[in-house]
């Protein structure tokens, strides 16, 4: 078994996954290797592999490095070992459907984190996690237009699902997950359903470079922040509609006073903001009328 891997800058590191998926639609490793870098993996076969030239041009000019690494024939077992479930206090636990529960921990969300994803580890979906469970419980404002059946809950860039069914589990129903890749959105339906929430959350397909976010009174955004940035300039044209709380991630530490202010812009001001190493997470609530 052959990894391969290709770093590249992290500014343009959404970019240049969008473009392996392309060559390796069966599944790409993400791992943060430093504060400006980030390695997408593939493995297999040598015969089943992308071809490096193919790799180079996919990653542009934001390559940093490609390597090629022999694994271990108990590679799978070492995977497992990597994903450790998540816990936040007495709130609540993530894990993979191989660990045990956790005694006392609140709600158990069992998250598969597949071959392309992980399982809400990351600092980042941790910032998120706890920010949504400070929220109180779910208002639907008038001024948000939301229509009957429409979603609560955004997901944008759900991944495995983690952020968007712990909404649902806290009772943010329904919940919209949204994803360029469609393993992503495999994921999600999967992992709702194992949850329990499989009527409540629906994903599909979407690329917010192409199309504007749909309207929901909540919306989830754990992306790098030059997606976010589409985003709010989305609801600066008018041509998506001002969600009534956004709790961002995906923001290195430095990148969050300009994201928060881009978002100000806007009408959606800082309410909270958590720090985990190098990393940031945002709330962000609109002025309510009155």
């Amino acid at each position: 078994m052959i990894r391969l891997a290709i770093r590249v800058r992290r500014a343009q590191a959404e970019l240049v996954l969008a473009e392996l998926i392309e060559l390796a639609p069966d599944g790409v490793e993400e791992v943060d290797v430093d504060p400006e870098t980030v390695e997408y993996a593939v493995y297999g076969p040598p015969g089943e592999l992308p071809s490096l030239p193919d790799l180079e041009v996919a990653a542009g000019g934001a390559l940093v490095q490609v390597s090629t690494s022999e694994v271990a024939d108990d590679w799978a077992e070492r995977w497992r070992q990597f994903h450790r479930p998540l816990v936040l206090g007495d709130r609540l636990v993530v894990r993979p459907p191989w660990a045990p529960a956790l005694p006392g921990g609140g709600f158990d969300l069992v998250i598969d984190p597949g071959r392309a994803f992980g399982t809400g580890a990351h600092a980042t979906t941790r910032l998120c996690l706890e920010l949504l469970l400070d929220l109180q419980r779910p208002v639907v404002f008038e001024t948000t237009g939301i229509g009957v059946g429409s979603a609560a809950v955004i997901d944008l860039g759900c991944g495995s699902g983690v952020l968007g069914i712990a909404a649902a589990r806290l009772g943010w129903t329904p919940v919209l997950g949204l994803d360029f890749d469609p393993l992503a959105v495999e994921a999600t339906v999967e992992n709702a359903r194992v949850n329990g929430v499989g009527e409540a959350v629906s994903a599909r397909c979407f690329d917010l470079r192409s199309a504007p976010v749909p309207a929901a009174p909540l919306v989830l955004a754990n992306l790098l922040a030059g997606l976010l940035l589409i985003w709010c300039s989305q609801l600066a044209s008018g041509i998506a509609e001002r969600p009534e709380r956004v709790i961002a991630s995906g923001l290195l530490e430095r990148e969050a006073d300009p994201i928060a202010d881009a978002f100000a812009g806007v009408g959606l001001r800082e309410r909270d903001r958590r720090v985990g190493g190098d990393w940031a997470a945002l709330l962000l609530s609109a002025e309510l009328p009155g």
